[in-house]
């Protein structure tokens, strides 16, 4: 989303990233058509997982580190670079940024899209902990300072992070830094549209569909049991209704395919309400997941307890000009967004008085097609575009480079 607009504000940039043979996420080769055409892609090698599984070892960034660090040797070396920018949530890749530092004398700069370290999962059940935890754990323990021990900045979607990371490690505390979150990019949604016959349709058209795309897990029970718990009751007092409505969750899982644990469903038997709602755990695509909110009837976006959790998937959304039901914490920074934007139905799941009601009225307006148009304020557009987050990393790679 940021490589379209770098040019334009006096950045010249190269990538370095890992062969997708090596990788096992969905793979979207309509990504590419968003990447100019003059921008310099170098691809790298990573040990290959079917033998290095055999010693447990599966992280995409322990097995492409020492190619990354070989042709990125080989591209310091051979061209004049001023910045290294790691935009990756590979975060062990980050410590190869103090090496380079040291051998080549070139600033870094880490982009923080969601926690590395994290104490979060660490008294929760077994049960609600990722795969690993007890490893990974560890693991960004021991890596993390010596990422942040000579970066140059840091770059985040959520001001929280970079708190934490400040308070963590009292040598960074003077850095610069910055706030910024994905940005909104309209040719994408384009682009899927060009491509809709190329994908699967995921949504029975007979039914009103309300669709979220994205992870689950034990951090949204929260904003789940309140939306579940608010339709079962408007649909035991308007049966005939509200039985066309379907809630679908699709992607909830980082597991390989078919290999996903269900952690919606679960919640949705627990209020008697399965029938309405359907959990797929395997992934989609980039441009799947944006057909597929295009041929919604309404969006819903559920929040973590977290109150330092913002999502990213706010801006595709938005830019689909559905109607959005957005459930976060109270003190999530992606609420005030959704206000800024004027998105008429969000709420906070833990202090919004008559919340039922609310998302009673929500329900109603939908099936009767009487919803209001979306109309979203100008100003929230044009700020949170991709074209203006690229200017402000930009601008930011400038105060860097001057420090």
């Amino acid at each position: 989303m940021s490589l379209p607009y770098f040019k334009t504000f006096g950045w010249d940039a190269e990538v370095v990233t890992v062969n997708e043979i090596y990788s096992e996420v969905i793979k979207d080769d309509l990504l590419l058509q968003s990447v100019p055409a003059d921008i310099k892609v170098h691809k790298v090698e990573a040990l290959n997982k079917t033998w290095t599984a055999k010693f447990g070892l599966g992280s995409l960034a322990l097995r492409s580190m020492w190619y990354y660090r070989k042709k990125v040797n080989q591209l310091l070396k051979n061209q004049k670079f001023d910045l290294i920018y790691f935009s990756t949530t590979q975060f062990p890749l980050c410590i190869l940024g103090a090496y380079w530092k040291k051998r080549f004398g070139i600033p870094y700069v880490v982009d923080m899209q969601d926690p590395w370290h994290s104490d979060y999962y660490k008294d929760k059940p077994k049960e609600e902990q990722p795969a690993k935890y007890w490893f990974s754990y560890r693991l960004n323990k021991y890596l993390e300072p010596l990422a942040m021990k000579q970066v140059a900045g840091l770059i985040s979607v959520s001001q929280n992070y970079i708190d934490d990371l400040k308070a963590r490690y009292p040598v960074i505390k003077n850095i610069k830094s910055l706030t910024l979150p994905f940005g909104a990019f309209k040719p994408d949604l384009e682009i899927a549209r060009a491509h809709e016959a190329d994908f699967e349709p995921l949504l029975d058209t007979k039914y009103t569909n309300i669709v979220y795309i994205g992870r689950g897990g034990a951090d949204m029970y929260l904003a789940l049991n309140v939306v579940f718990g608010a339709f079962k009751k408007a649909l035991d007092e308007h049966p005939e209704t509200l039985k066309k409505i379907r809630f679908h969750f699709l992607g909830t899982s980082y597991a390989p395919s078919d290999q996903g644990k269900q952690t919606v469903l679960p919640v949705a038997k627990q209020h008697g309400i399965e029938q309405y709602v359907v959990e797929q755990t395997n992934r989609i695509s980039y441009y799947h997941t944006l057909i597929t909110l295009q041929q919604a009837h309404a969006l819903f976006i559920p929040g973590s307890d977290d109150p330092k959790y913002t999502a990213s998937k706010i801006y595709p959304y938005i830019l689909t000009n559905k109607p959005v039901l957005a459930l976060f914490n109270e003190r999530s920074p992606a609420l005030q967004v959704l206000k800024e934007y004027g998105v008429q139905f969000a709420y906070s799941f833990n202090s919004t008085p008559d919340i039922d009601y609310k998302l009673s009225v929500f329900f109603s307006l939908l099936v009767s097609g009487n919803i209001p148009e979306q109309h979203y304020a100008e100003s929230a557009i044009e700020r949170y575009s991709a074209k203006n987050m690229a200017k402000q990393q930009c601008q930011f790679f400038d105060e860097v480079m001057s420090q």
